[in-house]
């Protein structure tokens, strides 16, 4: 599907595993996109994933993550991807306060498929509870979108010296709400998608005059962006991408640095609730009765079961997890049309050789999802709610 719409000669710099588009192909037309296979987002937001990756390199601790406005997913999939680098357990919290942008989030992160991962919808001032909690925050804040004025005419129009203002109050807010959540040596990451100091450089003096926060020099080696007084800033024409301003401080005078870790070996805890059957790597689990007193938890590890009666009936979310072993349920290959089918939650037909029970369905080697296999008929179980709307014919 992407052959001939990605420039796979010229990578992202600061992201080496992304690739400019040189067109924009109907991602809910590719079958790859709703196995996980990919993301996409804006170059210059991949800035983020940078400076955190940067962080990782320093021997920043890393077990416990916050991505504190973390619709609609782009950077959560970013983090996880390069927490899953380093071969060692971590907890990931992808948060959104808004409800609607909170149920795409958690629909992304499935699709991505990273069992460590907690999407919560809460309000930054409920992280208060967690107490010295997380090693690393970053904060991708809410602000006046300066940096989309050249594709979002609604950010352009909605533009005042006002909204900026208030914007810098309410981005101040957030940060003081989840700093007490940050551990004593961990690292904030604060982003935003617009230009202006105010949001930017003098919120970030703020947080080091009025939090504590350390300044940490990003020394990032590549061309394009700005360097401000306290961070990096994209600016559109000059990077080829949209507006990001980037930088991070570390709560008191040093880094906490990782431990050392053994080989890690990922073991699952299975729980019950409400007759949905979640998996969970233990390291998960042992921090769910905090963040479930504390947080609104809309989903956790892996929705693998659903229970009906006396049988347990595979979850979609199952089907796109590495938790899953080739040999757990029988697969069948599906051309392009047929899972577009299935993804449009048709009617597909299997060949009479296809054994009878749960399979999974999958395109080219990537697994979609379920169906039940009747013989005469094969019931399709992708969700509802994530079925293809548009025609795929």
């Amino acid at each position: 599907m992407l052959e001939g719409v990605m420039d796979f000669d010229v990578p992202v710099p600061w992201s080496p595993e992304a690739y400019y588009l040189v067109q924009r192909p109907s991602f809910t037309l590719d079958p790859f996109f709703h196995a996980g296979l990919y993301y996409v987002q804006d170059p210059s937001a991949m800035v983020v994933g940078w400076v955190f990756r940067h962080m990782l390199e320093k021997g920043c601790a890393h077990s416990r993550v916050l991505d504190l406005c973390a619709a609609p997913g782009g950077k959560t999939t970013d983090i996880s991807a390069s927490l899953g680098r380093y071969g060692e357990p971590y907890l990931l919290v992808a948060n959104e306060l808004v409800h609607q942008r909170a149920l795409a989030l958690s629909d992304n992160v499935a699709r991505w498929g990273d069992p460590n991962v907690v999407v919560t919808n809460s309000d930054p001032v409920d992280f208060k509870g967690l107490g010295s909690f997380f090693d690393i925050v970053v904060a991708d804040v809410p602000c006046s979108g300066e940096g989309m004025f050249r594709k979002s005419e609604n950010a352009r129009n909605m533009w005042s010296e006002d909204n900026v203002n208030l914007c810098a109050r309410r981005q101040r807010r957030i940060i003081a709400d989840v700093w007490d959540s940050l551990k004593e040596g961990g690292v904030l990451i604060y982003s935003t998608c617009t230009l202006n100091e105010t949001e930017n450089d003098e919120n970030v003096r703020w947080i080091r005059d009025e939090l504590g926060g350390l300044l940490i020099d990003l020394d990032f080696p590549f061309e394009g962006p700005r360097r401000t007084e306290f961070g990096l800033l994209m600016v559109p024409g000059e990077v080829r991408g949209e507006g990001q301003y980037v930088a991070a401080l570390v709560k008191g005078s040093s880094l906490n640095k990782t431990e050392s870790e053994d080989v890690y070996v990922p073991e699952f805890q299975f729980f019950d609730k409400n007759d949905e059957i979640y998996a969970l790597p233990l390291h998960v689990a042992s921090d769910m009765p905090l963040l479930g007193k504390r947080l609104k938890v809309l989903n956790a590890g892996v929705h693998a079961f659903t229970v009906k009666g006396k049988n347990r009936i595979p979850y979609a979310d199952l089907a796109l997890c590495p938790i899953l072993q080739d040999d757990d349920f029988p697969d069948v290959a599906l051309s392009r049309q047929d899972a577009l089918r299935f993804l449009h939650k048709d009617a597909i037909r299997l060949s009479a050789e296809a054994p009878e029970g749960y399979l999974t369905v999958s395109y080219e080697g990537y697994k979609l999802g379920f169906v039940k296999n009747l013989g005469n008929r094969a019931n399709n179980l992708h969700p509802a709610a994530r079925r293809i709307m548009m025609n795929i014919e």
